[in-house]
């Protein structure tokens, strides 16, 4: 099994793989209106994508956002059916940490689901704050300084 992770800032083709399995994940399985998951579009022109390819095939996406001048916004981290359990969420994540340093980024925040609470905190995340619906699901605030 080849894991290869790429990303871009912007609209262009790693973007457009990243909707594909965005789409797949959130609307088609888990019913999330295509209008909640393709939010303004300036965020997707601003937005870092991030997609993992397992041999060559699409597998698993995360976006980031500026939080602040110091902070990431991880948002619409997603693993196609077949890739799942492989342990690419947690690469995205390594990838995301590497990727921090060359933007001056030292802590990473996300809204994460409440079922996916326990893959956020076996990756150092603390969770803080109240829940919150968004898009219909329960999610709560995770936060994770970076060394």
């Amino acid at each position: 099994m080849t894991i290869e992770i790429k990303h871009q800032k912007g609209i262009g083709p790693i973007q457009a793989d990243a909707l594909i399995i965005r789409k797949t994940v959130f609307v088609i399985e888990q019913g999330v209106a295509i209008a909640d998951e393709m939010d303004d579009p300036s965020a997707e022109e601003e937005a870092i994508h991030i997609v993992a390819y397992v041999d060559g095939k699409l597998a698993a996406t995360a976006r980031v956002l500026p939080e602040s001048a110091t902070a990431w916004h991880v948002q619409r981290v997603a693993t196609l059916y077949p890739a799942r359990g492989k342990g690419l969420g947690s690469k995205l994540f390594a990838y995301i940490e590497q990727l921090a340093p060359e933007y001056g980024i030292k802590t990473l925040v996300l809204g994460a689901q409440v079922q996916a609470r326990g893959f956020y905190d076996c990756l150092g995340f603390s969770a803080f704050g109240e829940a919150f619906i968004d898009a219909g699901i329960q999610h709560i605030h995770m936060k994770k300084a970076l060394s």
